[in-house]
């Protein structure tokens, strides 16, 4: 069958298959370089330099291109030539140090924070270096790795590091710094109470009714809070067990308290809200059927987005983009006939 994640993951896409490995193949890629704007690859540093395709070559090509490399480590370092994994990166980067529940394993966030984040650094790489790029003409390379990517998601751990030179451990749901700001088990399920400061604090004691709790020192001020925590949550945890999460959770909006269900995913996907924003879409896919996936999080004003194409074949627009790139369809036979390229569409639709 077709991968669920390859359908998620490259909806409103086009697929072009090139072997690259075949001289053919390295000229049609230079051909489309010309006329590119960016090109994004995720190899071990040195990979497409071994094809003859390294930025130096396709800058002469195109010197306004835009390469994009995502790499493990970097291009440069001690560790700049290692290839890695999303696990790999959250390992080294500390987060499987500080995810999970205290005395236990290291565990790693259930999505692949780096990966995700690693690609959305490089959109913001690349757009900036398309500024550059209307500005000046001039291209150039926009390096990341996953490395960083989740080196970055340590904002608050890495915070009381540089403060105190001590590393933060696993807090659960909890936050590192504020509280109460965590998971609560109600009567019939879980939900999530955000008490990021002082206002939000007071406002929980009298949904929880106990306005006493303010005025208490152990939880009068959020380093106090801090302090006695245990002795908090044994209070909170007490009073919030005692009813379900929809009658706590129209408290807490009543109240002007961010608080929010914790949903299963299917929950998630399925909630008005998230259908509302336009965050599952339906497709029909040649041979998966009918499909869904996850919409466009980005909202335009002016320019609508839209996710109206299903992820493709392998080479299902190949003979399309070479086309536009110039190519002939005695051409494109050809490169086909020497299995230079994959056509799809004509295999398999």
């Amino acid at each position: 069958g077709v991968s669920a994640p390859f359908l998620i993951l490259n909806r409103n896409k086009r697929g072009l298959a090139l072997d690259l490995k075949h001289p053919m193949g390295r000229d049609i890629l230079l051909q489309l370089v010309k006329s590119a704007d960016v090109i994004t690859e995720n190899y071990r540093r040195g990979t497409l330099e071994k094809f003859g395709l390294g930025y130096d070559v396709l800058a002469k090509t195109n010197p306004g291109l835009i390469y994009c490399a995502v790499s493990g480590y970097g291009r440069d370092g001690p560790l700049g030539d290692k290839g890695g994994f999303d696990l790999i990166a959250q390992g080294f980067a500390g987060l499987m140090s500080i995810t999970g529940e205290p005395g236990r394993a290291p565990v790693k966030t259930g999505n692949p924070v780096a990966d995700i984040n690693a690609g959305i650094l490089a959109v913001g790489g690349i757009l900036a270096a398309y500024v550059h790029k209307l500005k000046t003409g001039q291209g150039q390379i926009v390096d990341t790795s996953l490395m960083e990517a989740a080196l970055q998601q340590t904002y608050w751990q890495a915070a009381i590091y540089f403060a105190t030179g001590q590393s933060p451990g696993p807090t659960g749901s909890a936050h590192v710094l504020t509280a109460p700001y965590q998971a609560f088990r109600a009567r019939d399920g879980w939900i999530n109470i955000g008490g990021a400061n002082q206002a939000n604090w007071e406002r929980i004691v009298e949904v929880l009714g106990h306005p006493e709790w303010r005025d208490d020192p152990r939880f009068a001020t959020n380093s106090a809070r801090m302090q006695n925590l245990d002795a908090l949550l044994a209070l909170m945890d007490a009073v919030l067990v005692a009813r379900d999460k929809a009658e706590w959770l129209a408290a807490f909006d009543a109240a002007g308290v961010p608080a929010g269900p914790v949903h299963s995913i299917g929950e998630a996907l399925t909630h008005p809200q998230t259908l509302a924003r336009g965050m599952v879409v339906d497709l029909v896919h040649p041979e998966a059927g009918a499909t869904r996936a996850l919409g466009s999080p980005l909202h335009f004003s002016a320019t609508p987005t839209r996710v109206d194409r299903p992820a493709p074949l392998l080479g299902e627009h190949t003979r399309e983009v070479l086309r536009e790139s110039g190519y002939t369809d005695a051409e494109v036979d050809a490169f086909a006939a020497e299995r230079v390229v994959e056509i799809a569409s004509e295999r398999a639709i």
